[in-house]
């Protein structure tokens, strides 16, 4: 059984009324937009869940930050989070659907980590059903909820399977979006990369560096490059 909480050095996420668990892809999407947002004062996460995306993003930037969640269940759990740490004046949660949800503002930078299964073997609960599978927000519905709330100047960050990147990059060139950097995740050597990391803005760029991250080393401890992107946030790092 999953713990009813993760504890990080700067904040705590309570997750048992939450269907996604703190797991470590989406630690590492937090972390790697954390150190790249710093410039940007406004930010949404798309299907907020525990919360855990909006609280990475506001230890490093000065940001407002918002976020939305549908499952009412994890978005009481995501207000307690938000409400319990040092920057929660600057973090605001909605309770809604982000495809007709009306935003009180566009964003200059906007991240989220979608339910990105459509074709795999449905989830037990409904809650997990909603939380991993895109039974109410697909890919394809998910880009225009982005370009309609996003600045002309601004960028997004998603996570991904490693076998949809292509897919969702080909989208995100229909809805006129292009690629800026990617990284693909291996949990180790020996693994295939199983995670993507994409990130986009509006102005046309052909060159969209690729960078690689491998999670632990063959004898199961943590990589450098790995420490390093998440010894301000993991508690024992």
């Amino acid at each position: 059984m999953a713990n009813s909480y993760f504890q990080f050095k700067q904040f705590t996420i309570h997750q048992d009324q939450c269907a996604m668990k703190v797991c470590t892809d989406a630690c590492t999407l937090g972390a790697w937009f954390a150190a790249k947002i710093p410039q940007y004062s406004t930010v949404l996460d798309i299907g907020s869940g525990t919360g855990l995306l909006m609280m990475m993003l506001a230890q490093r930037a000065e940001a407002e930050i918002h976020g939305i969640e549908i499952d009412l269940g994890a978005f009481k759990q995501l207000k307690e989070n938000i409400g319990q740490n040092g920057w929660k004046e600057r973090l605001k949660a909605f309770p809604g659907d982000a495809r007709s949800f009306r935003f009180p503002l566009k964003y200059d930078f906007i991240i989220s980590n979608p339910p990105f299964f459509e074709d795999d073997l449905q989830s037990a609960s409904e809650g997990e059903q909603i939380a991993k599978h895109s039974k109410l927000l697909t890919l394809d519905e998910l880009l225009p909820v982005i370009s309609n709330n996003l600045q002309p100047h601004g960028s997004f960050g998603i996570l991904l399977p490693y076998h949809r990147w292509e897919y969702f990059n080909n989208l995100a060139a229909y809805h006129n979006f292009s690629l800026i950097e990617k990284l693909f995740i291996k949990q180790s050597p020996r693994h295939s990369f199983f995670r993507a990391i994409l990130h986009y803005c509006r102005t046309p760029d052909h060159f969209a560096p690729t960078f690689e991250l491998t999670i632990q080393q063959e004898d199961g401890s943590y990589t450098p490059e790995f420490v390093e992107l998440l010894k301000d946030y993991y508690l024992y790092l």
